[in-house]
């Protein structure tokens, strides 16, 4: 068995906003395009777009958690995923959980490596963000951090988030004996 990958140090920034984005787009010419909200996502499928969206990006802590765990937290009744569909195969997610009535987090976004480049990208968030916004919170989070997509942090500034924090953390890679762990639990 080969040694546990080096951690990574991440830079995290915190973002917020406090009123809905003003831009508006079309979705890109040509694609085929369906958001889906999953209400009741099977953890093998929830597993497979985290895994697909996030493996590049480091995303490691939901991929830790026993099915007991993860059930736990996607079942939570403030916790929302909608599915990006494009072509007809799943694209990306978005993931956001309802703090209380006045703060929503825009928990996960992102989209997966075959949907990357065909500029939906953009128009993908804005929608998260419309479907956030239609709950009339006060203010919306997120979160990002330098193993992220390289214009993340600017593409959330786009559209209306603005950093309130910024901190480190430690970021510890799945090794090959959780990867063989969590290929068996798909």
């Amino acid at each position: 068995m080969g040694k546990a990958p080096a951690s990574l140090k991440a830079h995290i920034t915190r973002l917020e906003m406090t009123s809905p984005p003003k831009a508006s787009m079309p979705v890109p010419v040509n694609i085929q395009t369906a958001i889906m909200r999953a209400p009741e996502i099977p953890l093998p499928f929830y597993r497979y777009l985290y895994r697909q969206v996030g493996a590049r990006w480091q995303w490691v802590d939901r991929l830790r958690m026993s099915d007991e765990q993860l059930a736990e937290t996607l079942n939570d009744k403030r916790n929302n995923i909608s599915v990006l569909y494009v072509n007809g195969a799943p694209a990306g997610f978005y993931e956001y959980f309802c703090e209380d009535e006045d703060m929503i987090e825009l928990s996960h976004f992102g989209l997966i490596e075959h949907a990357l480049g065909l500029g939906i990208g953009k128009w993908f968030l804005l929608q998260a963000l419309y479907a956030i916004w239609s709950l009339n919170p006060k203010r919306v989070t997120t979160t990002t951090n330098n193993l992220d997509h390289p214009r993340a942090l600017q593409l959330y500034q786009m559209y209306g988030f603005s950093p309130v924090s910024t901190g480190t953390g430690i970021v510890r890679p799945l090794s090959d004996k959780e990867l063989l762990e969590i290929a068996r639990k798909s």
